[in-house]
């Protein structure tokens, strides 16, 4: 089903009947059904009954043969996933560009109206986002401004931000002397930098306790993920291929994965983490599990790599609202919670 991409007036008053009595609720069906393979599935995830989802695609498919010449979709048999016609895939690509073309611009009038707020956080900088929330939130309640907070992870924290899913986010990045380029577009607020540290559970008599430099790392076991903060700071000191540099013991999607690996004891090796998480890990004592060290790592090579944490904003969004936006509302907070914060040392 296609539609021309500029119609004419006369075209849009002679539209055809079943075109017109086509909802966005029939086209959200199709696309789950599509997502999900059957009627029966679709009603699960819809919360409908399967009668309800198969009589939506009933009514799709006989104004698409009206309308097109072919159907939708096509029934294989008891147990097999409904199968779509070349009509009917072109038709759920429609209705998913249309979607997401009607939900981006309602988020960007409730977004330029100061109705609503998406803030993105990794889970270790969460409590920055609650002390700024904690500032503005009676305020925002008061104005009905509809505030979300979204869980980003470190490796998609530019992503969210460039493809404007978030007005601002929460995180952690790798900082060199030579700067980030995209710093250009962005306000930034520092809450903290410092060094990596290196958790292992390997014996002292394998690992002494002294500083390792990064020179050293491929001599090391190391448990590595894929993306994120880590790779990124192996990135700068080995290039994008450092993985065939490295002595990779393990690979890991989730930091929490990688530590439970080290305290089981099933993997030997080492992690690279941040200072939060490297002194809190080596100061737990479970009788259970394996203890972990943390030693410091020692920057010898370059370009010289720091772990940043902070938040970002988009600058170009907050010269276009005024003062009393709530996305500048709260950037003000942030930068209030960073002059007066005491972080634990």
């Amino acid at each position: 089903m296609s539609l021309p991409v500029s119609p004419t007036y006369d075209a849009l008053l002679e539209c055809p009947s079943g075109l017109l009595d086509m909802t966005f609720d029939q086209l959200r069906t199709l696309l789950v059904v599509h997502e999900t393979g059957s009627a029966l599935r679709a009603a699960r995830v819809l919360g409908r009954e399967q009668s309800s989802v198969q009589k939506q695609l009933d009514t799709l498919n006989r104004n698409s043969q009206t309308l097109c010449g072919e159907v939708l979709t096509v029934r294989q048999g008891r147990g097999k996933d409904f199968l779509f016609t070349p009509t009917g895939e072109t038709t759920v690509e429609l209705a998913r560009t249309t979607f997401g073309k009607w939900l981006e611009s309602i988020h960007w009038s409730r977004r330029r109206l100061g109705r609503m707020l998406t803030v993105g956080t990794t889970e270790f900088t969460l409590p920055i986002v609650s002390r700024a929330w904690n500032r503005v939130s009676e305020e925002f309640r008061q104005r009905e401004v509809e505030f979300k907070v979204a869980h980003v992870r470190t490796k998609d924290l530019w992503s969210r931000l460039e493809t404007r899913q978030v007005d601002l986010i929460c995180g952690s990045i790798v900082s060199t002397p030579e700067g980030d380029q995209r710093f250009r577009e962005y306000e930034v607020v520092e809450y903290a930098r410092g060094q990596a540290l290196l958790l292992t559970n390997l014996p002292v008599s394998e690992l002494p306790d002294a500083p390792v430099e990064t020179s050293r790392l491929p001599g090391v076991p190391l448990v590595v993920p894929p993306a994120g903060l880590v790779a990124d700071l192996l990135a700068t000191w080995y290039g994008q291929n450092f993985r065939e540099r490295l002595t990779v013991v393990a690979d890991i999607d989730d930091v929490h994965y990688g530590l439970s690996l080290l305290r089981s004891g099933f993997v030997r090796g080492c992690m690279i983490v941040t200072g939060s998480i490297g002194r809190g890990m080596a100061a737990q004592d479970d009788p259970d599990t394996v203890p972990l060290r943390a030693i410091k790592l020692r920057d010898d090579l370059e370009p010289k790599a720091e772990l940043m944490t902070g938040a970002f904003v988009r600058r170009a969004d907050l010269e276009r609202y005024d003062a009393g936006h709530p996305l500048n509302r709260l950037w003000a907070a942030v930068k209030e919670d960073v002059r007066t914060y005491t972080p634990v040392a």
